[in-house]
């Protein structure tokens, strides 16, 4: 069990990796009490038998660099893979800036696969390596020293098991020419956009029961603090304020001090010093902001004429689909997508890309009146008109 401390064993290990077709990731990290996540180990492996080939390195260690790691990730004739990609993803994009390409994600292709909807690395293990896997350690203190060896154990293992998931789900992908379909999926993963919160967008991820233009200009302005004041001071946005203290506090527009504590749901530690003067400032931008400034809530959904009938016969539709394809119908379309096909909306994800290859094409056709639905024994078949 190989654990790197020093930036001179990690060049050595990336350059072995290198050499191989594919290499395994994982992280593990903390991120209860900041910001952005703390990156406390990672865990790298290259084609082998157990334990071969796999290392844990230690971000932590005094004076380790993680660049050669970094170089890796950039080298685009070894694929990196991971479960579950994202939160990881993100650590390397804030720390360097750098996505690990081409990328695969065993938990996209498993759904492609059909092992249902977001399937488990325990899972995946299980059903395709015939072992299971000892979570004992999983609520931990990684950024503790040293790491027992059950803790060691533990991380070693989400990347080991790994490779035999990945060689299998790729292979499958292979028979079904399928591949294409990750591809796509994966891209929002790749994009900065994904994970650059910029602090006037925070507002747009609050669930509000009013879309008056004023309020919501309220909402924009308490959010964009928040975010920023989370941002520069690295620590969890709920630890500011939760969102329905922030809902709370564009409805009753508090101008004073006392105003704040008069605040049902607003932590104590937010009612005085720079969070109760942001609060207050924010406030005041959102109650003064000129009407041209204000934010437009979405109304397209409020217009959406949905044809209940053409509704429930695209979910028909989509089960069959699915089940023939073996594919979780939740990655195809979610039932709001299915609602705005039937009012007419065609920008959809169900309508493009593999999606449209596997169901959309014959939604487009059923809403036309070109095809009807059969049911024959057990399953519904298309019929064409």
């Amino acid at each position: 069990m190989k654990t790197l401390t020093t930036t001179e064993a990690l060049a050595s290990f990336c350059k072995d990796a290198a050499q191989h077709p594919y290499v395994t990731v994982d992280t593990e990290f903390l991120r209860e009490r900041t910001y952005y996540s703390k990156l406390c180990l990672v865990q790298v492996a290259f084609p082998g038998q157990g334990d071969e080939n796999a290392v844990l390195i230690d971000p932590l260690a005094e004076g380790l660099s993680l660049e050669p790691l970094y170089e890796l990730f950039r080298d685009e004739s070894v694929v990196k893979v991971f479960h579950a990609a994202r939160q990881d993803l993100e650590i390397f994009w804030v720390e360097a800036k750098v996505f690990p390409k081409p990328l695969f994600d065993t938990q996209v292709a498993a759904m492609v696969c059909g092992f249902g909807d977001q399937a488990g690395y325990e899972t995946l293990v299980r059903k395709i390596v015939k072992e299971g896997v000892d979570k004992s350690s999983r609520f931990t203190d990684w950024s503790r020293r040293p790491l027992s060896d059950a803790q060691k154990n533990y991380a070693l293992a989400d990347v080991t098991h790994l490779r035999t998931v990945y060689e299998y789900l790729a292979a499958e992908l292979e028979k079904s020419g399928r591949s294409h379909w990750v591809t796509e999926e994966l891209q929002v993963l790749t994009n900065p956009a994904t994970y650059d919160i910029q602090p006037q967008d925070a507002w747009r991820r609050i669930k509000t029961r009013t879309n008056s233009s004023k309020f919501l200009a309220v909402v924009r302005e308490l959010a964009a603090f928040r975010e920023d004041y989370a941002q520069t001071n690295n620590v969890p946005r709920n630890r500011v304020f939760k969102d329905d203290a922030l809902v709370e506090l564009a409805s009753t527009k508090p101008k004073t001090g006392s105003d704040l504590g008069g605040s049902r749901l607003l932590l104590r530690e937010a009612r005085r010093g720079a969070i109760a003067e942001g609060i207050l400032e924010a406030v005041a931008r959102g109650v003064n902001c000129p009407a041209d400034k204000m934010p437009k809530p979405d109304r397209s959904k409020e217009k959406l004429q949905v044809n209940p009938a053409l509704a429930d016969l695209l979910r028909v539709l989509l089960k069959s689909k699915t089940e023939s394809a073996g594919v979780a119908a939740k990655l195809i379309a979610p039932s709001s997508d299915l609602d705005a096909i039937a009012a007419g909306q065609r920008d959809v994800p169900a309508l493009s890309g593999w999606r449209l290859e596997v169901f959309g094409a014959d939604a487009l056709r059923l809403c036309g009146g070109e095809i009807g639905l059969a049911a024959k024994g057990q399953s519904v078949r298309v019929v064409e008109l």
